[in-house]
């Protein structure tokens, strides 16, 4: 008689065989992962959570006297006299990027900070990195919780040019992209940290200069129109964009490009997910 296992671990298997299913079967454990990282996060903290609100607050006030007062640069997307207050654009961005960054700085470490764990315990080793993206996600709604409440506040007290429309039911869209666009680039340099340690060095570096070149110090004005073609093939712009177009009611949105967005989103994850696979095999005689 055939003993029958639920699970059977095995390092042989196909190249496309992703562990989705699985990952999902372990949600239990996905949210188990979820309430340790957000708690450990602010654990021995007197603010706590509090940290997730003062960090944008203070990267946008950081924006509005370098970028807004000094620097002087544009917050337009679009031509035209719009009265938009530079805080709630520079706010826009930075609750965004916030959420990419620490995101895809934590899915990078995913093999070493975890590595204790993997080597005792079988688990899909694919819910660590989605567990990251839903702990972030958390900070996340708090900090966007507070830029609504600030919108809203303009919004009543008028005298801009911000106009509520149905684009707003586009937000948790967007978000979506940003979460999955943040796992796949994570996992795919988590599965080269392995052999390449190095690049957990240059995370930081990367990261600042990828800040720049996405619209959150300056409206897209700012870039010539002919070269929109290459400035959105960085996927994180039109999320940015179309996030300021859905919040303020009116900007730049292109349909095209938000496409191409997602495209590169979805080629990325896909990647990511065929190198993370592959090398969770072997990582533990590696790394």
């Amino acid at each position: 008689m055939t003993d029958k296992f639920k699970t059977e671990i095995t390092a042989n298997h196909r190249l496309l065989d992703l562990h989705i299913r699985e990952t999902f079967q372990y949600r239990d454990l996905v949210w188990l992962f979820v309430k340790r990282d957000f708690t450990a996060q602010y654990k021995q903290t007197i603010l706590g959570p509090l940290w997730a609100v003062f960090q944008p607050l203070f990267s946008t006030i950081v924006f509005v006297i370098v970028f807004g007062n000094l620097a002087n640069l544009t917050t337009a997307d679009v031509p035209g006299d719009f009265q938009i207050p530079s805080f709630l654009f520079y706010m826009t961005g930075n609750v965004c990027w916030s959420y990419f960054s620490t995101t895809f700085n934590s899915a990078t470490r995913v093999f070493v900070d975890n590595r204790s764990t993997m080597g005792k315990v079988y688990y899909p080793r694919l819910a660590s990195p989605v567990s990251i993206a839903f702990a972030k996600l958390i900070a996340f709604g708090i900090q966007f919780a507070l830029f609504m409440l600030i919108w809203l506040f303009y919004v009543i007290k008028g005298g801009t040019s911000i106009q509520i429309t149905g684009w707003l039911f586009m937000l948790p869209l967007v978000v979506l992209q940003l979460m999955v666009l943040s796992i796949g680039l994570g996992i795919t340099v988590s599965a080269l940290t392995t052999r390449y340690r190095d690049l957990l060095m240059v995370i930081t570096f990367i990261l600042e200069l990828w800040r720049y070149l996405c619209p959150i110090a300056y409206g897209l004005q700012l870039v010539p129109e002919k070269y929109y073609w290459l400035y959105f093939l960085n996927p994180v712009t039109p999320i940015i964009t179309t996030f300021r177009y859905a919040v303020f009611g009116f900007g730049y949105f292109n349909l095209g490009y938000y496409l191409i967005g997602w495209l590169i989103t979805i080629i990325v994850l896909f990647t990511g997910l065929i190198c993370f696979s592959k090398t969770e095999r072997n990582f533990m005689d590696i790394i």
